[in-house]
């Protein structure tokens, strides 16, 4: 029971205003109402990780480590950690309280990419908890009558958009593979918090009153998260008795409570009923749902191996991709505040996306040139167009070495960003690094047995050919759509150096390499690389992140023949460094912290 108590302790601290805490120079002002006090006082241990995120110093320690998205879910996993456990146990207990605490970004409903690095043998597994789009799902899902795309939000919200979830499996797959907890010991927090109570963070506050419109159309879930007709308030103690009763289930009877029997009936019954929007999910989809091991995709980048997750995710390829073409460029001595810099990276991002939005899906329906992607010779070729003085004035895929036809169109499916990442060192040296999603910010907005249920199938292009060509990553029955999520481990001569991943849409590949970059190339430690302010070239606009010490690059920018917009970019990263002991650290634009001893 200690930890409710601290929960409703934090909500009465929450009513009162912050300290003058600074977070980060170089972070928007916006970003810091996230960052502190509404945990102050939970536990000195996070007290400390809060006051060492907001003077922007890392977290050290010596034997373990965790970083995630909220505090109280880190708490639960460094609790695994303590206690003996391993990386994929503290994984189980932070996952199971996210989903609780900031249901918008993750949960049971969701699913999520793995990458584990075992320290006894040097290997680096990647296992796929991707949602499949479920069987009757047609090609022409998210068009009209007319054969015309949907309005994004006309397929989010409802049944149409949501896929077979894959968390809880993953979950399950993980502890199966390398847990040393009991798995039922592992929802004790989360369940206590539900029940009990739990403060509402600002930032969850924040989104439900953002969304309130949506989340009102079902009675579900605006019973839950606008009680009486109001948005939950940062503050008001929130209990979750339905979700605490599913997390016993899936404690008792493991992931299949949630695949089969009565929780598996209500979540199909929820989507297939859905007002206005229903969807085709069933209960056949949900008990043949499996957990896919995929070969681990690793890009060599200043004497290191760049490890992540293959594709239906274009993360690992896209993010090795840039760092590939920008290893044959001196970084190091350009530095951070060179434009220069950037618009190598920015060039060679493009460069990369364009691959990414030809080629990249799931390989399980469609044959993707992952060594031609990533091979020496290629990237040689594609670097080699960054040896200008300006922007590219224009990219276009390129042909990577392939024994199959490259003959697909550019595919332009959207991705608004919601999701979180947890990385994690346990006493033994292995090391998880795991980006969780439900996609958009509370998913379908359909809420059932205590939890979201995703939108994942909108990650799906909405057209399935252009100019005749068919499209990579079109809608098929059982497929798995596209994924930017990046969770990564960097190896160094066969050992975890460092663990980082990221939320934020198609961006996370931007946020991930930038600061990958930042900690290799410019020697900042892991606190500094997260916080360090966004510069983000996709597809020709570069992003800029408002409110930072970046926007002075702006005018050097446009001088160099980019296009620029000043906005807000709101990531989550969240990085371990391993050498000396360990070392975390914590996006200061959300609400996450690094534990560790």
């Amino acid at each position: 029971m200690t930890r409710i108590f601290q929960a409703l302790a934090a909500a009465l601290l929450l009513s009162v205003p912050a300290t003058a805490q600074q977070v980060s120079d170089a972070v928007a002002p916006e970003a810091q109402t996230d960052a502190g006090a509404a945990f102050t006082g939970v536990s000195d241990r996070i007290d400390a990780a809060l006051q060492a995120k907001a003077s922007g110093q890392p977290v050290t320690a010596d034997s373990w480590m965790i970083a995630a998205a909220n505090p109280l879910a880190a708490q639960a996993g460094a609790d695994v950690l303590e206690a003996g456990g391993s990386a994929a146990d503290a994984m189980v207990a932070a996952q199971a309280v996210l989903g609780l605490v900031e249901p918008q970004s993750s949960g049971l409903g969701g699913g999520a990419f793995l990458v584990w690095y075992d320290a006894a043998s040097g290997q680096v597994t990647t296992l796929d908890g991707r949602e499949t789009a479920p069987l009757k799902a047609t090609p022409t899902l998210f068009q009209d009558e007319q054969g015309a795309p949907l309005k994004f939000f006309d397929a989010v919200v409802g049944g149409l958009s949501v896929g077979t979830p894959g968390t809880p499996q993953l979950m399950q797959e993980a502890h199966r593979r390398w847990g040393r907890a009991n798995w039922h010991d592992l929802f004790d927090d989360a369940i206590a918090l539900a029940d009990g109570g739990f403060a509402v963070s600002p930032r969850l506050a924040e989104m439900v009153a953002r969304d309130a419109d949506r989340l009102a159309r079902f009675p579900a879930t605006a019973d839950y998260f606008l009680p009486a007709g109001q948005p939950i308030a940062a503050g008001q103690v929130l209990t979750n008795p339905d979700y605490a009763d599913t997390l016993r289930q899936i404690a008792v009877h493991g992931a299949d409570a949630l695949y089969h029997g009565p929780i598996a009936e209500d979540i199909v019954r929820t989507v297939r009923t859905a007002p206005g929007n229903p969807g085709t999910l069933s209960m056949l989809d949900l008990s043949i749902y499996h957990v896919v091991e995929r070969p681990a995709v690793c890009v060599p980048y200043r004497g290191n191996d760049v490890c992540g997750m293959g594709p239906p995710s274009s993360g690992a390829l896209t993010v090795g991709q840039i760092l590939g073409l920008l290893d044959r460029y001196d970084l190091a001595a350009l530095g951070a505040q060179n434009p220069e810099a950037w618009r190598l990276i920015g060039d060679a991002s493009r460069l990369a996306f364009a691959d990414r939005g030809r080629y990249m899906a799931d390989t399980d329906f469609v044959p993707v040139p992952v060594q031609g992607l990533v091979a020496p010779e290629y990237l040689d070729a594609r670097a080699a167009l960054l040896g200008g003085d300006d922007a590219l004035p224009e990219v276009s895929p390129g042909t990577p070495d392939f024994d199959h036809a490259l003959l697909w169109a550019d595919d332009a499916s959207i991705e608004l960003p919601s999701t979180s990442h947890i990385s994690i060192v346990d006493a033994y040296g292995n090391a998880l690094s795991m980006t969780t999603t439900v996609e958009n910010a509370f998913g379908s907005r359909l809420f059932v047995r205590g939890f979201l249920l995703n939108n994942e199938l909108t990650d799906f292009s909405f057209r399935t050919h252009a100019d005749g060509i068919p499209i990579a990553n079109r809608v098929e029955p059982g497929k798995r759509p596209r994924s930017s999520m990046a969770p990564t481990i960097v190896m160094k001569d066969g050992t975890a150096r460092l663990v980082i991943g990221s939320p934020g849409g198609s961006r996370i590949i931007g946020y991930v390499a930038k600061s990958i970059v930042a900690y290799l190339d410019w020697g900042m430690d892991v606190q500094q690389a997260v916080a360090l302010p966004h510069l983000v070239n996709r597809f020709g606009t570069y992003d800029i992140e408002a409110g930072t010490e970046a926007e002075a690059m702006a005018p050097q920018l446009e001088a160099l023949g980019y296009q620029v917009n000043t906005r807000d970019l709101n990531s989550g990263l969240h990085a371990i460094s391993l050498g000396d002991g360990l070392t975390g650290g914590a996006d200061p634009r959300r609400e996450g912290i690094a534990l560790g001893d």
